[in-house]
């Protein structure tokens, strides 16, 4: 075997939650152009709609499954699904998470209810993803990969969002100990992406003018000098899920240009 084919997943399933647009779809066209079939996951069908059909388009399989990854019921759903609609679960990818209005606080300023909200969003829905995902892994085993953040480790220059960076926090804690629980047959990693442009993340920022992007990205002063994209992050979920990283879990890898 060649070293490029550790990175072939040839035959393999993988569920995408929040794969409707933005980090998601990034990550859900990557593993499709890897080889794998994709179970698309979020609470618009719309949106999940269209990201099948590119990833038909590259000749891979997609389902999708309208998803509410705060109800683990619904999670159950989406597993149960993936397993019907292609025998088998191998990579499962808990992406979906954010901020529940669209809105950064500082924890001093966070009431309880939003403080649950982002516990909801961001931890307990990584935490019913993973477990769902183990309780379908088969002997042979699999992989599963936490979506976290460079604010789990450093909220950087006039970026206060502090309820989002403790549940960043937490999803490197919860993939530390799955990793150990889970062993040998099933490995679980993160992957912790830097400042990327989406559209969520222009909404939060307050960013309505070039002039508005330069200047937080100078303030941010990432060390590669360029916001990141989706396709980054692709990449690095699909070396975490492919045979190229066999011998990895319980890890966090920052891809963040150098933040």
């Amino acid at each position: 075997m060649s070293v490029l084919d550790l990175f072939k997943l040839e035959g393999q399933v993988a569920v995408v939650t929040g794969s409707g647009k933005g980090i998601g779809k990034g990550i859900a066209i990557a593993l499709a152009q890897a080889g794998a079939d994709i179970v698309l996951a979020s609470r618009s069908e719309d949106e999940l709609k269209k990201v099948a059909k590119e990833i038909e388009a590259i000749g891979r399989k997609a389902l999708v499954v309208p998803t509410d990854v705060t109800d683990i019921k619904s999670m159950e759903n989406l597993g149960q699904k993936a397993v019907d609609g292609f025998g088998k679960l191998s990579i499962w990818v808990n992406n979906a998470g954010g901020l529940p209005d669209g809105t950064p606080r500082y924890l001093t300023r966070t009431s309880p209810e939003q403080f649950n909200a982002q516990l909801d969003l961001n931890i307990k829905a990584a935490w019913s993803g993973c477990v769902v995902a183990a309780s379908h892994m088969s002997s042979e085993g699999g992989s599963i990969i936490n979506i976290s953040s460079t604010s789990s480790k450093n909220m950087g220059p006039n970026i206060k969002n502090g309820p989002y960076g403790a549940s960043k926090a937490a999803i490197n804690s919860l993939t530390s100990t799955f990793s150990l629980e889970l062993a040998p047959h099933i490995r679980v990693n993160a992957v912790a992406p830097g400042p990327i442009p989406t559209e969520n993340f222009i909404e939060s920022m307050g960013i309505d003018s070039s002039e508005k992007e330069e200047k937080l990205k100078k303030q941010i002063n990432i060390p590669l000098k360029r916001w990141g994209k989706p396709e980054d992050i692709g990449a690095a979920v699909v070396f975490m899920a492919a045979p190229s990283s066999g011998w990895i879990t319980g890890q966090c890898l920052f891809v963040s240009g150098g933040l």
